[in-house]
């Protein structure tokens, strides 16, 4: 038993492109150490990195607007394997009933390939209440099979929940298991075990790593949370390149994540590392 990634290699769950020469990235600041590109030749060549092949990768929509979500969609379409599926950002159009994917709405409309769409709030309400659109949103994504996929808070999972139970047919995907760099207390474990009790929620194992001297420990401490809550079926690995650039180059990303990860059979250490991935997102070979 094992939780190295298997030798049929990984899809990874979660990564970002972007361009701030080609489009406002609001978030984007000089202090925050990264690139002011990164393409698919650049995520390529990281990966190659990696201990056994890197398949696939969810490209995730680094901010919010309809033009960087089609250079997105454009550059991943033109470059395979890497990165893949698209995942855009949702951004509510509330003056347009039709609309609810929202921002992302005309890329639907012109046939552009989207797995689903990323609402991210963790500086929202708690209660989820300040989303416009949401239960349109949810329906929406289950009606055309496409996947929920949440960056929030710890206090916002319970609302994730209830989202979920509410929309039984919408897989729901938490990003970097609703806690990122932070402590996993108690409150985080009660909130996580409140999400995992929706068959449908899943989880990514991404985001977490930190250049603290107990990382390790805390990591390790997260993700057998996770496994215990959630089980291998419902958590994929992502590595969150290149923000996880800063602490560790990829190699070590993986590594540090499977040293966290407990001991577990194949099957289950597949569906970690590409299983799930493959399963939400529509990968076939």
């Amino acid at each position: 038993m094992s939780a190295a990634p298997p030798a049929g290699g990984i899809v990874d769950g979660h990564v970002h492109l972007w361009d701030t020469g080609a489009m406002r990235i609001s978030w984007f600041a000089e202090r925050l150490g990264l690139p002011r590109r990164v393409g698919p030749e650049d995520l390529a060549r990281a990966v190659a990195t990696a201990p056994v092949p890197v398949r696939a990768a969810v490209a995730v929509q680094a901010a919010d607007t309809e033009g960087e979500a089609r250079w997105l969609a454009a550059h991943a379409a033109a470059h395979d394997p890497l990165p893949g599926p698209v995942v855009p950002q949702y951004d509510a159009r509330p003056g347009d009933p039709a609309a609810w994917a929202g921002m992302a709405q005309p890329l639907l409309d012109d046939g552009v390939p989207v797995a689903g769409l990323r609402l991210a709030v963790p500086g929202g309400a708690a209660d989820l209440s300040d989303v416009a659109g949401l239960d349109a949103l949810c329906a929406g994504l289950a009606g055309t099979g496409r996947v929920l996929e949440t960056l929030v808070r710890p206090a916002q999972l319970p609302a994730v929940a209830a989202l979920a139970d509410r929309h039984p047919e919408l897989d729901v995907v938490v990003c970097h298991l609703g806690l990122g760099a932070g402590q996993p207390d108690e409150a985080w474990r009660s909130a996580l075990a409140a999400a995992a009790a929706c068959p449908r929620v899943h989880a990514k194992l991404s985001g977490l790593h930190t250049a603290g001297p107990d990382d390790a420990g805390r990591v390790a401490t997260i993700a057998r949370t996770a496994v215990d809550l959630l089980g291998p079926e419902r958590l994929l690995f992502g590595s969150d390149w290149p923000m996880s650039a800063r602490v560790a180059p990829y190699a070590q990303i993986v590594a540090r994540t499977a040293r966290a990860l407990p001991a577990m059979g194949d099957g289950a250490s597949a569906a970690v590392w590409s299983g799930t991935a493959e399963r939400l997102y529509g990968l076939t070979d």
